[in-house]
């Protein structure tokens, strides 16, 4: 389906939800873009070894953001990274203070090789399918984001993959209705909150199988703005549930 008819029905069908998150102007409070950071790939040295990523994004002023992902962003392993609905990788700067405790050092936006540091915005409130205002552009969340090993090879920490999952604080992808320029300093508008209200932290439970609700996956597998990966992900998993 094209971005733009997608974005119609989205406008159409969705809601702003209740929650003493919203503020009266139906935006989440104090969320807001700390960082944009953009990087193509190039060669990097981890744990002694040489590995292109595009992992180590620099913080920009502002960047278009396109369909597929911000000018001047790329990814160097296109199988698993971006693409329509990974155009924008966020991670909440609200858990950089905890990574700063854990890995023993100050860590700046972009650490975790995300596009977008947003403040407010995390995991247990974000839900799949709210609509986000950034800037000029127009974001829907997709999914979590699954950390790699190139991320703890960047940060120096083997388990660091590991811990973000165990911890829950993975981050999330977002797919683009509406192209635009963005800037740092932008504020974080939510523009649809999806009815359904799945959160990121509800997707991450099921997908690292620290929850086995049947509804809940069966609920997730036909939810039409869940990424095409995990709506076939979630049938698979009810597949072999039944097969006990």
């Amino acid at each position: 389906m094209a971005p733009a008819l997608l974005y119609v029905l989205i406008q159409s069908s969705a809601w702003k939800g209740n929650s003493p998150k919203f503020a009266k102007d139906n935006t989440i409070r104090s969320m807001r873009i700390i960082s944009l950071n953009v990087g193509l790939p190039s060669a990097q040295r981890y744990e002694g070894r040489e590995v292109i990523t595009a992992g180590a994004k620099q913080p920009v002023p502002r960047a278009v953001l396109r369909f597929t992902n911000f000018g001047g962003d790329g990814q160097a392993d296109q199988l698993n990274h971006g693409g329509v609905e990974k155009a924008v990788c966020v991670y909440p700067f609200d858990h950089y203070p905890y990574w700063s405790r854990q890995l023993g050092r100050d860590l700046k936006p972009g650490a975790f090789s995300e596009n977008l540091t947003i403040s407010g915005a995390i995991e247990s409130e974000v839900c799949v399918g709210d609509v986000f205002r950034i800037g000029e552009a127009m974001v829907q969340v997709s999914q979590p984001r699954m950390p790699c090993a190139k991320l703890a090879g960047k940060d120096e920490s083997k388990t660091l993959p590991k811990l973000m999952v165990n911890v829950g604080y993975t981050g999330f992808y977002m797919r683009v209705l509406s192209e635009g320029l963005v800037a740092a300093g932008d504020s974080f508008d939510l523009f649809r909150a999806h009815p359904d209200r799945l959160t990121i932290a509800e997707v991450n439970s099921i997908i690292y199988e620290k929850s086995y609700d049947v509804a809940l996956i069966e609920r997730l597998a036909e939810l039409a703005e869940f990424s095409e990966v995990g709506r076939a992900q979630f049938a698979r998993r009810l597949q072999r549930l039944a097969r006990g």
